[in-house]
């Protein structure tokens, strides 16, 4: 079974093209005749996103009609979704998400990725390094995945700090977690991925997990796990990417803009939630630019793998 990372340009293009991984990243033939059915039957469409054109920045077309735009007057403004939102209120957007979907948290993750989600983080923490008496901040931890298996690794002479920045996605975290005897060696902050409250070097491992898409300064977050991290200590962001197949593609957009909210609706009674993530990921940057984000934020030999054929990659970079 070979498996790794790639390591240069060359490398990375090459992992794109042979994935190598068979437990998740090769796709059978069957499979893929089975997507090209599929997009001959639906003509899968493409979700376009609406354009949204901000009363403060008027269009070409309309300009010579409107008052003076002073630039500093313009609001800041990012992406919740499709929709264009002020940056303020993303973060409460986002909140308002995870309360409404904290309590079925992890059955929505088996329902909607049929399991495999648990493949994806039994590579990442195979991935990870984590060893006996290290000190790992797992970021927006879901329900706490992750936190009981760095638990193991660590032992008692090390810490897992989990941290998330919505309380409900907390309190879950923190009964599961109780239930299952994980309790010694971990402990619960609420933070802000932009701003952690830790002071510099102090994690031997920063692990975030389908979390990133989710930030509303994605840069600003980035600098903020490198800042934590302790010089050798290492970044493994896990999130949804771009599929590499394009038949792939077509079908799991196709699932993810049309069948993903309704399973929300009728399990959790919130479609809406459900086309926010399928949003989310459509909106969050592709497996290059992703790479290229954590070298500008100072990370080295940062390097990526693709899982399910690119619905999901793996980035890895470390802090010398």
């Amino acid at each position: 079974m070979k498996v790794g990372f790639a390591n240069s340009t060359k490398d990375a293009n090459k992992s794109n093209e042979f994935l190598t991984f068979p437990l998740f990243a090769q796709i059978p033939q069957e499979s893929l005749r089975f997507f090209a059915m599929l997009e001959l039957i639906f003509n899968l469409p493409e979700p376009t996103m609406t354009e949204h054109i901000s009363d403060s920045q008027p269009s070409e077309k309309h300009a010579e009609n409107q008052p003076h735009f002073n630039p500093a007057d313009q609001q800041e403004t990012t992406h919740f979704g499709f929709k264009t939102v002020a940056k303020e209120e993303k973060q409460k957007l986002v909140a308002n998400v995870f309360h409404s979907v904290a309590d079925k948290y992890d059955l929505m993750n088996d329902l909607l990725s049929f399991g495999i989600h648990r493949l994806w983080k039994r590579f990442t923490i195979d991935c990870s390094g984590v060893r006996k008496g290290q000190k790992v901040l797992d970021l927006a931890g879901g329900t706490g995945d992750f936190t009981a298996k760095f638990s193991r690794l660590v032992g008692q002479s090390g810490e897992v700090v989990l941290a998330d920045i919505n309380d409900s996605m907390l309190q879950v975290e923190r009964e599961k977690l109780r239930n299952l005897g994980v309790v010694d060696n971990v402990n619960y902050v609420q933070a802000n991925a932009e701003a952690l409250p830790f002071p510099d070097n102090t994690f031997d491992c920063v692990i975030i997990s389908f979390g990133l898409r989710n930030v509303t300064d994605k840069d600003k977050a980035l600098r903020s796990m490198y800042r934590v991290l302790k010089p050798g200590g290492r970044l493994l962001v896990l999130e949804f990417s771009k599929p590499i197949l394009d038949p792939l593609s077509k079908a799991y957009n196709f699932y993810s803009f049309n069948i993903l909210p309704k399973i929300g609706e009728m399990v959790v009674n919130d479609g809406e939630s459900y086309r926010y993530l399928a949003e989310s990921i459509r909106m969050h940057p592709a497996q290059e630019p992703l790479k290229e984000m954590m070298l500008q934020a100072g990370f080295e030999e940062v390097s990526y793998y693709n899982l399910t054929a690119g619905i999901v990659a793996l980035h890895r970079g470390y802090k010398f």
